[in-house]
């Protein structure tokens, strides 16, 4: 298998791809979907490639790519911490109509939900999820964007998108079970409610 090799702190200015064969390329990002991988060219078009040809994927800092971090469209500029979340999105590299629509579903906008199971915040973090993104506070709005965007993009890395969103709510122990979105009826709504509301995101822009 191919090679990973992230930074721990400073955000991503991209990440160059180096392939079996010698040749490499420049990327925005990249998700891990089973044996293939998912790569973002610079322009917004995918390339999705085999990853035994995949020798390692570095991050690139030889030529920065501007990250956009302000609102995109009039739509999401009405929402509650849109420039917490269009941010987040951009630093961690996940499409913010998923985080927009996660939030939506896990707490409705409110900084100060808690589920009876112990969940926080507006993208509300398990006690065990704050604990792994070092998260001080998980009310405060800006460190819980900001962890559960790094916690969806962790996911999203291993499971592709459906499986990131089955792992969010169902924990990621049953999805490697299943190799899949688990048979739960609770999960099973949960992927498709927030697909559904981020495909009206998208197509509102």
């Amino acid at each position: 298998m191919f090679s990973i090799v992230r930074p721990a702190l400073s955000p991503p200015a991209g990440e160059r791809v180096f392939f079996q064969n010698g040749d490499n390329l420049q990327i925005t990002w990249h998700a891990v979907e089973r044996n293939e991988v998912v790569l973002t060219l610079r322009d917004g078009r995918e390339l999705v490639a085999d990853a035994r040809f995949i020798e390692r994927i570095e991050p690139d800092a030889s030529r920065p790519i501007p990250m956009k971090t302000d609102v995109r469209s009039p739509a999401a500029r009405e929402k509650p911490y849109a420039e917490l979340i269009e941010r987040a999105s951009a630093l961690h590299g996940v499409d913010p109509s998923l985080v927009y629509a996660l939030i939506q579903v896990e707490s409705g906008y409110r900084a100060d939900a808690k589920s009876p199971r112990g969940a926080m915040g507006l993208m509300q973090l398990m006690p065990g999820t704050a604990l792994r993104y070092s998260v001080g506070n998980p009310f405060d709005p800006e460190a819980n964007i900001d962890a559960g965007t790094r916690h969806l993009r962790t996911l999203l890395d291993e499971f592709g998108t459906r499986g990131a969103l089955a792992a969010y709510n169902a924990g990621e122990g049953p999805v490697r079970q299943f190799d899949g979105i688990p048979p739960y009826s609770e999960t099973r709504k949960y992927v498709s409610r927030i697909l559904g509301i981020a495909e009206q995101q998208v197509q509102i822009q």
